[in-house]
């Protein structure tokens, strides 16, 4: 079999997702066609404005909220470190205190580092075995000083997804005047949100976790919050986020959301029945262990597995091999090699945070992709055990 022959198989969408096709072909013709400046004033600057505001009020729509609460960013990692420090520069006066959880992404994390040392205080929360937050340690960390809690809705390694509404409860009951921020690149398109209904007041979201591009996401921003700018320039989208606008991904950006949330209960149906197949598949073979909850009360598209006496790196690159490609805990910052923070706050015995491997799906895998990985798995393992104990 050549190399071009070769079968292959894309297990790790929550790194990144290979874009809808209407998605293309808008970025396309933004680029070869009207490619004009939004802050132009003739006709090519008007056309590319109107791509603007077209996929702001795809975004809106799918989040039923108003489209001057959208801002385009250059993807999560941006809409994360401008909420978080946005928030807590304009609302300084008013405390110093922040809280988030110990198993947050790498740009909230090391975010509210910065923050620390610009003199902020925070709070990181625990999490049990399923990686959930302990509501009790959040109603305990509150206090009088508290501007903002930060809590993923999905995390991005095992597919936990946090109890967002009941997190809201808690501050809304607590200290009403708290802002709630949540990262949810790993659940838009996946979970129906309503910011409003669930007291969520900012929203991260990117672009190529939802067959969207890479370079762009959006934040919401609820319009009570009081937030700073943290690029500054030309006074772009009303000077919350300067710099040129990127027109061809915030119209491709516009469209994945809109192609995402069509028939949305089926695509996730789908997801949930390959995740159930995987699961299934993985607790059959010897010596592997699943992390965290796997029904549905779970992310439909993660499956977090730690192989017995086998290398994490070395089992990626032999299911490579194979065509089959998976990623080692966070593929955002898997060059970095490290023992996952999110492992260890599960409380993963120790010889398994360097053994497991993530498996994500999207809405182009198949039935014949899960059992072709199952197959090469179930011969990779016995063989790469006996090689490890030569």
């Amino acid at each position: 079999m050549t190399e071009r022959e070769r079968k292959e198989v894309y297990f790790d969408n929550s790194a990144t997702t290979k874009v809808f096709d209407r998605v293309r072909d808008i970025m396309i013709k933004t680029m070869e066609l009207d490619y004009g400046n939004t802050s132009s004033r003739h006709i090519k600057g008007v056309e590319a404005e109107n791509y603007i505001k077209e996929a702001r009020e795809r975004i809106a729509r799918t989040l039923k909220v108003k489209e001057k609460e959208i801002i385009f960013t250059s993807g999560g990692t941006e809409s994360n470190n401008m909420a978080l420090i946005g928030t807590a520069l304009a609302n300084r006066r008013s405390g110093n205190h922040l809280i988030t959880s110990c198993i947050e992404h790498a740009s909230i994390y090391n975010t509210m580092g910065f923050l620390e040392e610009m003199g902020f205080r925070v709070t990181y929360l625990p999490v049990d075995h399923n990686g959930h937050v302990s509501l009790k340690a959040l109603e305990e960390a509150i206090c009088e000083d508290t501007i903002l809690v930060s809590v993923m809705y999905v995390n991005n390694e095992m597919g936990a997804v946090e109890p967002v509404e009941k997190i809201a409860e808690v501050i809304k009951n607590k200290k009403p005047d708290v802002y709630f921020h949540v990262d949810a690149i790993q659940a838009y398109g996946k979970y129906v949100i309503r910011p409003k209904k669930q007291g969520i007041d900012l929203m991260s979201v990117s672009g190529h976790k939802i067959h969207g591009p890479k370079g762009v996401g959006f934040l919401y921003v609820d319009e009570k919050v009081k937030l700073r700018p943290v690029i500054f320039g030309g006074g772009q989208q009303k000077g919350m986020r300067s710099g040129t606008e990127n027109v061809p991904g915030c119209a491709g950006l516009g469209v994945a959301a809109e192609e995402i949330y069509k028939d949305h209960s089926e695509k996730i149906a789908h997801l949930y029945h390959l995740k159930e197949r995987m699961v299934k598949g993985l607790t059959a073979l010897e010596g592997v262990t699943i992390h965290g909850l796997t029904g549905e009360d779970s992310a439909p598209q993660i499956v977090s597995a730690g192989f017995e006496g086998v290398r994490a790196e070395v089992l990626l690159h032999a299911l490579e091999d194979k065509g089959i490609y998976v990623s080692s805990g966070s593929a955002c910052s898997s060059n970095h090699p490290g023992v996952s923070g999110t492992l260890r706050g599960i409380g993963v015995r120790d010889s398994l945070l360097d053994s497991t491997l993530r498996f994500s799906f999207g809405v182009f895998n198949t039935e014949d992709e899960v059992d072709y990985c199952l197959k090469q798995l179930s011969d990779l393992l016995p063989v790469l055990r006996r090689y490890r104990r030569a």
